[in-house]
């Protein structure tokens, strides 16, 4: 797995200008805004799906803004027509540029394709996404021949990451897996 490691991790996408000033709503894509947002920090623009392009955003400012961050562009001096070209674009920052995981933690797009295996029932299946549900993360298992499972990514129920395996092992409550 570690040769599928990505040039560029998304960091945010861009949600809707805001205001006259300049600024753009974006949904974070990172547990480290103020790293990836700090003043500065020339970030990548690319499509919805994370693909980079030749354009690029030089952070003047961010700030915390409902659930997301507001981003100023030296790029952009007001509201203009190029901001709601951004609507929908990723912003991304080089893997290289990005703080490696801390101990237990891993980058997002590790965790997509690991095996899921439980001591009590072996293989349940392989991670499809990871939604961020208002409870709290959701990985969405593909199971063969059966529907998708739904299980929350709490840490009290890891009991071991491994991408370089291709295993995730869980600790699941008793009944989850019949629903």
């Amino acid at each position: 797995m570690a040769g599928d490691e990505p040039e560029f991790l998304i960091v945010g996408s861009v949600q809707k200008p805001h205001g006259i000033k300049g600024e753009l709503f974006v949904r974070l894509e990172t547990d480290r805004p103020d790293a990836a947002f700090a003043a500065g920090r020339v970030l990548i623009v690319g499509d919805a799906r994370g693909r980079p392009s030749d354009d690029r955003l030089t952070i003047e400012r961010a700030r915390p803004f409902k659930g997301g961050m507001l981003v100023k562009a030296r790029e952009h001096a007001g509201r203009s027509p190029a901001q709601d070209e951004l609507r929908g674009r990723s912003l991304l920052i080089a893997r290289t540029d990005a703080a490696p995981p801390e101990e237990g933690e891993v980058f997002y797009h590790q965790v997509l394709g690991l095996k899921v295996i439980t001591e009590a029932e072996g293989e349940v299946g392989t991670v499809r996404e990871l939604y961020d549900a208002p409870s709290g993360p959701l990985l969405s298992v593909a199971r063969e021949g059966r529907d998708e499972l739904l299980i929350p990514f709490v840490r009290e129920m890891i009991r071991r990451i491994d991408p370089a395996e291709g295993v995730l092992e869980l600790d699941l409550p008793v009944g989850l897996l019949e629903l």
